[in-house]
């Protein structure tokens, strides 16, 4: 099939272009690199005409109240185009759990984007992943201070981006969901407990202090981002960090 990866030089959109040419596609990556901008609409028409599926991997540069309109214009125009080109199946990239913090910006711009879509004119497939792994070290400093970390006890079931590549490349090359596919990795632990393990393994001398007030998750309720009956991943945290 011929596939148009939106956003597909990116950490996720790299690695789906590589494993879908590797299964025998012609996937294609697409970016504001390669000419392609889904926010004023410049190179759209092309990147996605003949295309047999759009993935659409693109991310709103900011996590803030800018998000919920980058979804709604780009889902807008890409959509628009994928219709006029013909396009059979259209894939996006959410976030497990996206529905229940209704308090963060960023994640009520993903279920803005996820009903877009489904009520848009193209047979579609939603992935929903929990955390990646890669974004553990990002996590740490936004309440970093000093010698000390503080981390809220939110549970967290981490996984590798090459998992969620993986996914993205096998959804991508099935047949529309019409629905929701959550993936998510083998194991939950609290974040505090994640950063200590993170800091020890890098030799990070660097204390964590658990504050149920810091950081972006504190706002989540219960176990909202772990989801035990999705399809689970096979990479450890101990593994990857190692």
């Amino acid at each position: 099939m011929k596939i148009a990866v939106i956003g597909g030089t990116g950490l996720i959109g790299s690695q789906v272009v590589k494993n879908l040419n590797a299964a025998g596609h012609d996937a294609v990556p697409h970016s504001q690199s390669t000419g392609v901008n889904v926010i004023s609409g410049v190179g759209v028409d092309e990147a996605v005409a003949g295309a047999d599926v759009v993935v659409n991997l693109t991310n709103s540069p900011t996590f803030d109240e800018a998000s919920p309109p980058f979804f709604q214009t780009s889902m807008d125009q890409l959509l628009a185009s994928a219709k006029k080109g013909g396009v059979g199946h259209f894939v996006i990239l959410s976030i497990v759990g996206a529905d229940q913090v209704p308090e963060l910006d960023y994640y009520r711009a993903k279920v803005l984007q996820e009903k877009i879509l489904a009520a848009g004119p193209i047979p579609y497939s939603i992935v929903r992943a929990t955390q990646f792994m890669e974004f553990m070290d990002a996590v740490l400093a936004w309440t970093a201070d000093g010698d000390t970390v503080r981390l809220p006890a939110t549970p967290i079931q981490p996984i590798a981006s090459k998992d969620v590549a993986t996914a993205v490349a096998e959804v991508a090359a099935g047949n529309p969901l019409n629905g929701i596919r959550n993936i998510a990795g083998p194991e939950v632990f609290s974040l505090d407990e994640l950063g200590r393990i993170t800091l020890s393994r890098k030799g990070d001398k660097r204390t964590v202090v658990t504050d149920p007030t810091a950081g972006m998750f504190a706002v989540v309720k219960g176990d909202a981002l772990t989801d035990k009956d999705a399809h689970l991943a096979p990479t450890r945290y101990a593994d990857w960090l190692s």
